[in-house]
């Protein structure tokens, strides 16, 4: 089976699309969004398009797509859609596959599931997104720690923003986690200038398998 990689946060709207979208153009994979919450704008599969210069094929269709930008099991009811878990259940691909999922790890995809449980079943290393702002160390150990409690595979931890040496480390040493990289707000964030950051800042090498343990 070839690599599978889940790319969750610690918040919403903290740049895992962007960070997806980046490790999907430097191994060739192939992105897929399960649920996409909010249709007014652009999606965040359109965006992993935009942003990682990504071809046709390198997109997946989401299996639901939902109307108001809300935790997917309030959209979905909103919608009068019910979201069967078995249905979220990652493809097969020939190449890398990378998971973007909705929000964080406790964000509820219906009322009796959590993006987390979901995420135990999928057989992929969780990267796991975040913030280098003020509160990132207490965010960051709480999703190491359910992720370790659940026993999910954990390939590394990703920074996004601002150099913040010390939180940073003090993340990796208390979380037992290995730090991939940081990955620099960009403006404009054109393709070529994420890919660029990508590779100044992270080892392709610590992608190329998707084993891991934490």
């Amino acid at each position: 089976m070839s690599a599978r990689f889940i790319i969750t946060g610690t918040d919403t709207g903290i740049g895992k699309t962007m960070f997806a979208a980046a490790l999907t153009q430097a191994l060739g994979g192939v992105y897929f969004k399960p649920v996409q919450s909010g249709l007014d704008g652009e999606t965040d599969s359109e965006a992993a398009r935009r942003l990682g210069g990504l071809t046709a094929s390198q997109i997946l269709p989401e299996r639901y797509r939902l109307h108001m930008p809300l935790s997917p099991h309030r959209a979905a009811e909103l919608d009068h859609v019910e979201i069967d878990p078995d249905k979220l259940v990652p493809p097969q691909t020939g190449r890398p596959l990378i998971i973007e999922t909705a929000g964080g790890l406790m964000v509820p995809i219906t009322r009796r599931h959590l993006s987390i449980d979901l995420m135990a079943r999928w057989n992929g290393a969780v990267i796991l997104c975040a913030r280098t702002g003020l509160g990132t160390i207490n965010h960051s150990l709480l999703s190491l720690e359910a992720l370790r409690a659940r026993k999910i595979p954990v390939l590394g931890i990703a920074f996004i923003g601002e150099a913040n040496e010390d939180s940073e480390r003090t993340i990796a040493e208390f979380g037992q986690v290995r730090r991939l990289g940081r990955l620099p707000l960009l403006d404009p964030p054109g393709a070529e200038a994420l890919a660029a950051a990508f590779a100044a800042n992270f080892q392709l090498s610590d992608f190329m398998t998707a084993d891991a343990a934490i």
